[in-house]
């Protein structure tokens, strides 16, 4: 009997393609796991793409280098159909069973939450989480803008995971029309 299909939901991503790298069509990744050798041992994984398009494929190879990880990916066998794929999530089945502290979340958990200020509204979706030296920051997207939120504790009053709801708190912590 076959293992079931991972649904979406169960997923985690854990980098992005960033572009081609050499002539057989393997891709220079943006690592998004703090999992020391996430890479390495992996046989296949699911590219995202952001249209919508999924694809499965076996990870051929696995190498380290100075700015990151470069896999060989089945699916591609020059740089222009790697190219294709710029920006994709690589994603993997999501273990059930991850460390973790109280009130600490991983970056899989958070990405599409639907993001409200401190009453309610909805502000937008949680897209991406650039990591810097001093802290995360969360890059929220909605139909006008994007707005980017230090991620601390000062400034998320709660996550929701079942109902996939992040809320601020007051905007004076977040909004920098109240710095002006």
């Amino acid at each position: 009997m076959d293992a079931p299909e991972p649904s979406p939901s169960s997923m985690v991503t854990i980098g992005r393609i960033l572009k081609p790298f050499g002539v057989h069509g393997e891709v220079r990744i943006e690592s998004l796991s703090d999992v020391p050798g996430r890479f390495e041992g992996l046989e296949t994984v699911t590219l995202a793409l952001p249209d919508g398009r999924i694809l499965e494929t076996l990870v051929t190879s696995v190498r380290q280098i100075n700015q990151g990880v470069i896999l060989g990916l089945s699916a591609f066998s020059t740089p222009e159909t790697a190219a294709l794929y710029r920006g994709a999530w690589i994603r993997i089945p999501e273990n059930q069973n991850l460390p973790r502290d109280t009130d600490t979340y991983y970056q899989f958990e958070l990405i599409g939450l639907r993001v409200e200020d401190a009453e309610g509204h909805s502000i937008g979706t949680l897209e991406e989480v650039l990591e810097y030296p001093q802290h995360h920051v969360f890059v929220i997207r909605n139909e006008d803008r994007e707005i980017l939120v230090p991620a601390s504790r000062r400034t998320i009053a709660m996550v929701d995971l079942p109902h996939k709801i992040l809320r601020l708190t007051s905007r004076e912590w977040w909004d920098t029309t109240y710095a002006l």
